[in-house]
């Protein structure tokens, strides 16, 4: 069995506000066999490649915990959506090694297109998920079927299921669940923002269906009376989270709901450049409410990590402009709102296996697969350090 050992690098586990420096790393196959302090290595093997790890940080593989693995992203995104089943297939392959060479070894995938395939109509998350299923080059995936939202909530979307009432609802989620799928996805905003799309009983009813199959519910909710909907009919996460309050929030770190942040998408928007450019993609006077919007999410996120609720990072690539790859970028806007870097990072590591399930996402140990990636400099200090990606193990 081949083996390669990592020579004097630093290392963060994403739990602690320093780096372990002066650490070597000893892989064999796809296991961690020894992690320990340089110097104190085992005698490496004839068949053993020793690589010099200096000056570069051994960091877990992150989990992207809100993507769209199917669609390519970019400022048209809504328009991707209607691409024909062999273009999006294709951009979830390409998808799939972009997420690699980030370091990003888990995706959740929280919503894609329905699209006849293999004589059966499955949404397409569902259908990279089983493809990709033992294949070590591409990222391990957890998919919801397609979105679930009230009838008349989103006008025009063809990719959404929309329910008229709880029974239809119910239904719509037990069909996702008979085809397979780890999550259900709810869309709770609707045209007041104080007043849910789906009552917490209705809710709650699908929550109660899921966990019968082994799965678990997100809910989609910018708005702040959708959110305390979904909350108090058992949700695992809210996603995007832009309006929690301190009363949310402490409801929030009592019943351990996750908040997925996806701040990076309003900074890719905001990074198109010029106001014109801006105002071309999202309408006149877009750049002020973008701007609005990040500064909601920025204080929501700071209310609800001050709450102590579970925070897990998402780039929600696709379902924006971000591209696959890109979940550094959330990292980074997790500190400007006011993490620390570790705790930055720990949402896209560890926190992100949490929220899946899966213990040994986001976790470096020995015994454990080899999936960690090293990077040029100290992401403890400088969080852009995740983008000079140095090896992916």
């Amino acid at each position: 069995m081949a083996s390669i050992l990592y020579r004097d690098a630093a290392c963060t586990d994403a739990r602690s506000p320093r780096l372990q420096m002066g650490t070597s790393l000893l892989v064999e196959g796809r296991t961690i066999s020894w992690m320990g302090p340089t110097g104190e290595e085992p005698d490496p093997g004839s068949d053993t490649t020793i690589v010099d790890a200096g000056g570069t940080t051994i960091v877990p593989a992150m989990v992207d915990a809100h993507s769209h693995i199917s669609l390519p992203g970019g400022s048209h995104w809504i328009d991707r959506i209607n691409d024909s089943t062999d273009d999006l297939l294709a951009a979830a392959e390409r998808n799939g090694e972009r997420l690699i060479a980030a370091g990003i070894r888990w995706a959740r995938d929280v919503g894609s297109p329905t699209r006849p395939v293999d004589g059966a109509e499955r949404a397409l998350g569902l259908v990279v998920r089983d493809r990709w299923a033992g294949r070590h080059d591409r990222p391990y995936i957890r998919a919801a079927g397609t979105w679930i939202g009230k009838e008349g909530a989103l006008p025009g979307a063809r990719f959404l299921v929309q329910a008229a009432d709880a029974d239809a609802l119910l239904e719509a989620a037990l069909g996702q669940l008979d085809d397979g799928a780890d999550l259900i996805k709810l869309y709770m905003d609707g045209p007041d923002a104080d007043t849910p799309v789906f009552t917490a009983d209705e809710i709650a009813g699908v929550v109660g269906a899921a966990a019968e199959a082994g799965a678990k519910v997100a809910a989609h909710a910018t708005q702040i009376g959708g959110a305390r909907a979904a909350v108090a009919g058992g949700v695992a996460s809210v996603e995007h989270g832009d309006a929690i309050d301190a009363d949310l929030a402490a409801e929030m770190a009592r019943r351990g709901t996750f908040l997925v942040t996806t701040h990076s998408v309003m900074k890719s928007w905001l990074s198109f450049g010029t106001t014109t450019t801006i105002e071309r993609f999202a309408g006149e006077g877009s750049a002020a409410r973008i701007e609005g919007r990040l500064e909601a999410a920025r204080h929501s996120t700071r209310t609800a990590h001050a709450a102590g609720v579970k925070i897990a990072a998402g780039s929600d690539f696709g379902g924006g402009s971000l591209r696959a790859g890109h979940l550094a970028w959330e990292v980074e806007a997790l500190v400007e709102a006011g993490l620390e870097p570790w705790e930055a990072l720990a949402a896209a590591t560890w926190r992100g296996g949490e929220l899946l399930g899966e213990p040994r996402a986001g976790v470096l140990r020995v015994g454990g697969p080899s999936d960690c990636f090293l990077v040029h400099g100290d992401p403890l200090s400088d969080p852009s350090a995740l983008w000079r990606v140095a090896a992916v193990l």
